[in-house]
C-alpha cells in the first residue's frame, strides 16, 4: 500500500513505536492492567500541560474524537446557566451549535473568520450581560489562527465567568498554562500534535469543578463528564468500554514527546512551520493570517485564482502528499499545510519541491473553447502545455 505524507492538522503519520504499541497484548478494561495504564496516561497528560499543582486537576480520557470531548464539556458544565461562545471560525461555530443542543441559554459573540478577537468588545459584552461561562477555541483550525488564552482568561476572571477551552489542535504544540490562564476545563485529542491515532480525546479540569458537576442536571449518558470523573477517581477506569489499544498508542506518543523533551518538541514544530512558510513565501504564495497569529502546526495559504483546488490536490496526491482544502467560507479560496506527526525535514523539502513544480505546471495551462452540442453550446477546457491530451482542470 502506498504511504501518504499527511501534511494535515490530523490525523497524522505516527511513529513506528506508536504503530507497534497498538498491537500489544489484549487486556480487560476492568482489570488492574488497564487501571495502571489509565493512571499513567492521566499523570502524563497533566505533565504535558505543565500542571504544577497536580492534586488540583484531573484528566479523563474518552473514546471518541475531539468533538466528543467538546460535547462532553458543553453538555455537562453549563446546567441552567448562561454560556457565551466566542467564535471566529468553523470550530467556534461548532462549539456554538453543540451548546445550543444542550443548553437553552447559549449566546454567541461572532467575529469574522480569521479575524482577531476584539478584547474591548468581549469586555463590553461581559459587562452588559449576565454570563456564567465563556467558551472558545484556542487554535481555530479553519484559519490557522491562535486565539489568545491568557487575555481572554483574564477577562473571564475579572467578570467572574468560568473559562472552558477547545485545545483539540493546539495541545502538544503550544504551551497551555491552565493555572495562569484561569481555565476550568479544556479538551483535546490524541491524533493531532500529540501524534497518536485518532479515536481518543480527553478533558482536563480542576478537581473542585469536576466535583461540582455532580449537582448539575444530566443531559447525556455516554458523554456525561461527571461520570468519567467519578470512574477515574473511584476505580481508575472509564464508565464504558474503552478502545484499549488506542490507550497504549496514546501513552507511547506521550512518551515520545517526553523523551524528546517538551520544550524541544515545541521548538521542532515551530522550526518545521518556519521552513514551510519561508519556502511557500519564496514561491510567491501568501497566507490568510499574519505569521505572528499562527499556531505552530498549520499554515493556511491563499489559493492562486487561476488554480482549481481539486486538480491541485490531486497533483499533490499523485506524489503521495495529502493537504487540506479550505472549509466553509474559505472553500476554494485557500489550502492548508500541516507540519505535525512523523514528517521529516526531507519530507518537508520534498513537499516544497513538489509544490514548486505543480505551481509551474498551472502557469502553462491555457484556455480553449470547444464547441459541444446544441443544448450545451460550448465547454471551457483547461489544457496543460497547449495539447488537448493535457490535464482537465474544469469544464463549464
Amino acid at each position: 500500500m502506498k504511504k501518504y505524507l499527511l501534511f494535515t492538522p490530523g490525523p497524522v503519520n505516527v511513529a513506528e513505536n506508536v504503530r507497534r504499541a497498538i498491537c500489544k497484548d489484549d487486556i480487560c478494561h476492568r482489570e488492574s492492567d488497564f487501571d495502571y495504564l489509565l493512571q499513567r496516561i492521566e499523570t502524563k497528560l497533566l505533565k504535558l500541560f505543565a500542571i504544577k499543582n497536580t492534586a488540583d486537576y484531573r484528566a479523563v480520557v474518552i473514546t471518541g474524537s475531539g468533538t466528543a470531548a467538546n460535547e462532553s464539556m458543553l453538555s455537562s458544565v453549563v446546567g441552567h446557566k448562561r454560556i457565551l461562545i466566542l467564535s471566529n471560525g468553523e470550530f467556534g461555530e461548532r462549539l456554538y451549535n453543540i451548546s445550543k443542543v444542550h443548553n437553552k441559554n447559549t449566546f454567541r459573540l461572532e467575529f469574522g473568520w480569521g479575524e482577531d478577537f476584539d478584547l474591548e468588545k468581549i469586555q463590553a459584552y461581559l459587562q452588559t450581560h449576565e454570563i456564567d461561562i465563556v467558551a472558545m477555541v484556542h487554535h481555530e483550525t479553519s484559519s490557522g489562527m491562535l486565539n489568545p488564552l491568557e487575555k481572554i482568561g483574564t477577562l473571564c476572571k475579572k467578570n467572574r465567568a468560568m473559562f472552558i477551552v477547545d485545545c483539540v489542535s493546539s495541545a502538544g504544540a503550544e504551551m497551555i498554562d491552565m493555572e495562569k490562564c484561569h481555565i476550568a476545563f479544556c479538551s483535546s485529542s490524541s491524533s493531532k500534535a500529540i501524534c497518536s491515532y485518532s479515536g481518543l480525546s480527553f478533558v482536563i479540569g480542576k478537581t473542585n469543578e469536576f466535583d461540582r458537576l455532580r449537582e448539575l442536571p444530566v443531559k447525556t449518558t455516554y458523554l456525561n463528564l461527571y461520570k468519567f470523573y467519578e470512574f477515574i477517581k473511584d476505580y481508575s477506569q472509564t464508565p464504558n468500554t474503552p478502545a484499549v489499544h488506542l490507550f497504549y498508542a496514546l501513552e507511547q506518543a506521550l512518551d515520545n514527546i517526553f523523551n524528546m523533551g517538551i520544550a524541544h518538541h515545541y521548538a521542532v514544530l515551530k522550526d518545521k512551520a518556519r521552513i514551510l512558510r519561508d519556502g511557500m513565501s519564496h514561491l510567491g504564495l501568501t497566507f490568510l493570517v499574519d505569521e505572528k497569529d499562527m499556531c505552530s502546526v498549520l499554515t493556511t495559504v491563499h489559493l492562486p485564482s487561476h488554480i482549481d483546488v481539486t486538480l491541485f490536490r490531486q497533483k499533490l496526491r499523485d506524489k503521495s502528499i495529502i493537504i487540506y482544502e479550505g472549509k466553509g467560507r474559505f472553500k476554494n479560496k485557500v489550502f492548508q499545510v500541516g507540519n505535525i506527526g512523523e514528517l521529516s525535514y526531507a519530507d518537508i523539502q520534498f513537499f516544497l519541491d513538489s509544490l514548486e513544480n505543480i505551481l509551474h505546471s498551472f502557469e502553462k495551462v491555457k484556455v480553449k473553447i470547444i464547441p459541444f452540442t446544441r443544448s450545451l453550446k460550448s465547454m471551457v477546457v483547461y489544457v496543460n502545455g497547449g495539447t488537448e491530451s493535457g490535464d482537465l482542470a474544469t469544464a463549464s
